[in-house]
């Protein structure tokens, strides 16, 4: 009789697990909705055949099987936070742009073909959509690895991606790689990119209605939804920054208020270093990490592969992180102060311990580097002082100032202290050179030997010593040798372009159109700079312009 009963519990209990599965199954099949009921217990998966939902009972993402598209996000019980309008392959994804050097560029979304569960219990899943090339592909010669990892407890997820080139596969170059969510217009219309950089945006339609100028990403708005946009450029480039300023940006929504940002715990996979520019954010709403580019340097940054060549290389991860605040609705900047402070949290967990992907590798497997960065200038001082606020960065060996090119590697940088003291910590083991650049001086620094990382090492650098380059005494200067033109003359914007209205001052740089100021100011002739009489800050425009030169023919 006992057995009997025991029996009979068993198969209720199966049968009524077997009835949920299905309903979760066929919520799936469902488009546009997510399960955020999920028991709150930890981590869940679903599956079906052509979808996988990961919810944690805060957020849930759901991605195509096998391709790994996402296409939906939700936070707390919201509606699907990407737009539902766009492809579902067209939502949130991984890119590169790409030509075999004879043909223009294309798109490749890394689409995967086959899909692996890598990891589910409570705590974390990660899944694994994974693609190999061959052949007779038409995508870049890459083998793929996209990886999304949900820990249990977090209000977001994580995504990161092993690309791999074999020896032997066709010459191609990459001009431009990333991964970008396309955000719900009718949710999103906050977006946030710095402390000063961060307002209200017009919608995408207005770009739609407006006049294309000199390059067709410049958009001046004519009939905007909302009056008061009318006579600002739309132009994603404004929203650009220095890698080392890209660690989180995002959107802020309301009804419900809440805000989706994009963190960069590290910047060891982006190339071309601390000052390389790129795109952050843009109208539509878009959200973009962007891991190389020819952004701000052309051709010469773009990933040229050569025949025999091998590659690979861990892009990530990065975290997409959620948060909410009903005071947002009045102040959309208090979730992103949030943001910031988690992004602080992910910085100082960098190395991630939860990545599964042997090729990521964790702290106990990485190296460091310490020392003091000397400046030796006769001119400035008889002894060699301390290279305060420096950027000192491990980089591939290469010549001096390299590593502004260099992208195919990871580059390590960090500020020095006041005495010019650094430490480069969690370093990828391999072989580099010693990079610096000093503001208030001219020139690159290189270290005489290369340095070997290994795992567990912690190396202590001598002998950094930058000579600065010099022939002579100064007879004079223009400008502060800083890498920056802050401190040049910046002009007005033209008068039929509305300045955009931040909270906060922003660079003056940062207009659509200040280049064609400089023939207005100069239209004969150009500028001339008298030394001792002349000062930088009104008398040397900016920005080195070509003037257009009227020319006529008899």
């Amino acid at each position: 009789m006992g057995i009997s009963m025991f029996v009979g519990v068993v198969l209720q209990i199966f049968v009524l697990v077997a009835n949920s599965e299905i309903l979760h199954r066929k919520a799936l099949k469902q488009d546009n909705i997510i399960r955020d009921d999920l028991p709150s217990q930890g981590v869940q998966l679903l599956e079906d055949d052509t979808h996988v939902v990961i919810s944690n009972g805060i957020v849930s993402i759901r991605l195509t099987v096998p391709g790994g598209s996402v296409t939906n996000i939700t936070y707390k019980g919201s509606d699907n936070l990407l737009f539902p309008e766009n492809n579902e392959a067209d939502r949130g994804h991984w890119d590169v742009v790409w030509n075999n050097t004879a043909h223009a560029d294309q798109t490749d979304n890394f689409v995967g073909t086959s899909y692996k569960v890598i990891m589910q219990n409570e705590n974390q899943t990660e899944i694994s959509f994974t693609r190999t090339w061959t052949l007779n592909s038409t995508e870049a010669p890459l083998n793929v690895d996209k990886r999304y990892v949900m820990l249990k407890d977090s209000p977001g997820f994580y995504t990161y991606v092993v690309l791999e080139r074999l020896p032997g596969w066709p010459v191609f170059y990459i001009q431009e790689g990333r991964v970008l969510f396309k955000l719900n217009e009718n949710m999103f219309q906050y977006m946030a990119v710095s402390d000063s950089r961060q307002r209200f945006m017009p919608k995408v339609k207005d770009r739609e209605n407006g006049k294309v100028l000199d390059y067709k990403e410049a958009v001046l708005l004519t009939n905007a939804t909302n009056p008061a946009f009318n006579g600002e450029v739309d132009d994603k480039y404004l929203y650009t920054c220095d890698n080392k300023d890209i660690k989180v940006h995002g959107w802020v929504g309301s009804n419900p208020s809440l805000g989706f940002w994009m963190i960069t715990p590290s910047n060891e996979f982006r190339t071309g270093g601390p000052l390389k520019q790129d795109l952050t954010t843009h109208l539509g709403p878009t959200v973009l990490h962007y891991f190389t580019s020819t952004h701000y340097s052309g051709e010469v940054l773009a990933i040229k592969f050569k025949t025999e060549e091998y590659w690979k290389k861990v892009i990530g991860p990065v975290y997409i992180y959620l948060n909410s605040n009903d005071s947002a609705n009045a102040d959309p900047s208090i979730l992103w102060i949030d943001a910031k402070q988690r992004m602080q949290k992910e910085e100082a967990s960098w190395p991630y311990e939860f990545p599964l992907s042997d090729d990521f590798v964790k702290s106990n497997q990485r190296g460091a580097l310490s020392g003091q960065l000397l400046v030796r200038d006769w001119f400035v001082n008889k002894q060699a002082v301390p290279g305060a606020s420096a950027y000192v960065g491990l980089a591939p060996p290469g010549k001096v100032g390299s590593w502004q090119f260099e992208n195919k590697g990871y580059q390590f940088w960090t500020k020095t202290n006041k005495d010019g003291s650094f430490s480069i910590k969690n370093v990828i083991p391999g072989n580099y050179s010693l990079f610096a650049y000093v503001p208030g001086f001219i020139g690159d620094y290189k270290h005489a030997s290369d340095i070997t990382i290994t795992p567990g090492s912690n190396i202590q650098a001598t002998n950094v010593v930058f000579d600065a380059p010099r022939n002579g005494p100064t007879l004079w200067e223009i400008g502060i040798p800083d890498r920056s033109a802050a401190e040049f003359f910046i002009p007005n914007t033209d008068s039929r372009f509305k300045i955009h209205q931040y909270k906060k001052p922003v660079e003056r740089f940062r207009q659509y159109g200040l280049w064609e100021r400089y023939e207005k100011l100069y239209p004969r002739k150009d500028l001339v700079f008298t030394i001792g009489s002349s000062n930088y800050s009104k008398d040397w425009f900016f920005s080195q312009v070509t003037r257009f030169v009227h020319r006529f023919y008899f």
